[in-house]
């Protein structure tokens, strides 16, 4: 019976954890989504043009680099909880300090602001991401990681679209700064919880590693990286820049016609996310284990095909609307189930506590993913259209097909020493 109690017990303190850690990744995804759209259209009525909006969000992607490899550096040292706190604290500064800009202020010193500040968010958003999901490999019992993972995963997506509509329902509702100060006390809410009920040794590791120790020794976590690489460049290529412009000019949709439909493809490729353990069917086996390694390759190639497939027939100009609409939305799920395997692989190739380290270097790579294909969405479309867009889109597709071809099982060691 005391054993009983003990186990009881550690089972309350894990479902503990991944409620709250769950729970503050929501809070602050809601916020992150919703400071995106506040941003976009404050500064789009101020007059920005769009080269000076795109500006605004640069700085957002470029942190993502650095910080996931040495937050996942300094998770492993000092524990999880520290720096998924210090993810919350920097968005409650960032959305507060954001509403002292000043009308007086020149164009010049405006961009220049939110460009640093966007900078700290977006520090804030990849240190609160790589402890989130670090924390789901330490409290996940047998056979519910990709379960688990997947609903954090699914529903931070989905609830980042939920974001795009608060942001703007918000700015409507009480202004710029209203819904700055908003957004600013459901992170602070989150963040007191977490310093009041969050084990503070949590993913620490018992001897610390060296800051080199960043940099991946394991085969299968850095294949696994290059392909998270180039299949967030992929999607980046043509989602950030050429699809928005494409609906634009091409045609013809509004603003909010363009805003509420990629909102609602981000939820639903998000909802589809979630589900992916029960669509894809997986058991509890080691054979599953291996299954998801198989998976991972087979939708990878579908991926290829599928992206080149669409990038051919929009060349061909064959009933645009239906076929980039149709297109996008059978992208969507099958993007979703390769991101949602990814995402179990790479927590399932990681070991003890370097964890957080090995989800750090894999999110660093996800970052940019994110960056380069950001700069070749407008670059290619700028030069070739939509079509050129999709087409560099396919060829990260089948780069990322070649790597994950390459995954070993996960019942080989993970780690090779040079």
């Amino acid at each position: 019976m005391f054993v009983w109690r003990i186990l009881s017990s550690l089972v309350t303190v894990k479902t503990k954890t991944y409620g709250l850690v769950t729970a503050a990744y929501w809070a602050f995804t809601v916020t992150d989504g919703a400071l995106r759209m506040l941003v976009l259209l404050h500064f789009h009525q101020l007059g920005f043009s769009p080269l000076m909006l795109a500006a605004l969000f640069l700085p957002y992607e470029l942190v993502g680099v650095v910080t996931n490899l040495v937050g996942g550096w300094v998770g492993a040292k000092n524990g999880l909880n520290r720096t998924l706190i210090a993810g919350l604290g920097l968005q409650t500064f960032a959305l507060v300090a954001l509403s002292f800009r000043d009308s007086s202020w020149t164009t010049a010193t405006s961009v220049v602001f939110v460009m640093a500040l966007q900078a700290l968010s977006g520090v804030a958003k990849d240190l609160t991401k790589m402890s989130s999901k670090s924390a789901v490999k330490l409290v996940a019992g047998e056979g519910s990681l990709f379960r688990l993972v997947a609903l954090l995963t699914g529903s931070k997506n989905a609830l980042k679209g939920v974001g795009f509509f608060v942001g703007a329902a918000l700015l409507s509702w009480l202004g710029y700064s209203g819904a700055l100060y908003v957004l600013s006390l459901v992170v602070f809410t989150a963040l007191v919880a977490l310093l009041l009920l969050l084990d503070d040794t949590l993913g620490r590791a018992a001897e610390a590693s060296p800051l080199r120790a960043v940099l991946s020794k394991s085969e299968s976590i850095n294949r696994l990286s290059a392909a998270r690489m180039f299949l967030f460049g992929a999607r980046d290529i043509w989602f950030v820049v050429a699809l928005p412009v494409f609906f634009d000019q091409r045609l013809g949709w509004s603003f909010n016609q363009i805003g509420g439909f990629l909102a609602a493809w981000v939820i639903g490729y998000g909802l589809v996310q979630s589900a992916a353990p029960r669509l894809l069917n997986f058991g509890r086996s080691k054979a599953s284990d291996q299954g998801h390694v198989a998976a991972t390759r087979a939708w990878a190639l579908t991926l290829s095909v599928l992206t080149l497939g669409l990038a051919l027939v929009v060349a061909g100009g064959l009933a645009l609307n239906i076929v980039v609409i149709i297109g996008l939305l059978a992208f969507g799920i099958v993007f979703a189930f390769n991101s949602s395997l990814h995402s179990y692989l790479i927590l399932a190739y990681s070991q003890g506590s370097d964890v957080a380290l090995d989800v750090g270097y894999y999110y660093s790579a996800n970052a940019l993913g994110r960056l380069v294909g950001t700069g070749l969405s407008g670059l290619l479309f700028v030069l070739g259209g939509l079509p050129l867009a999709l087409a560099g889109s396919a060829a990260f597709t089948v780069c990322s097909w070649l790597l994950a071809r390459r995954l070993p099982p996960l019942n080989l060691p993970v780690s090779i020493h040079q």
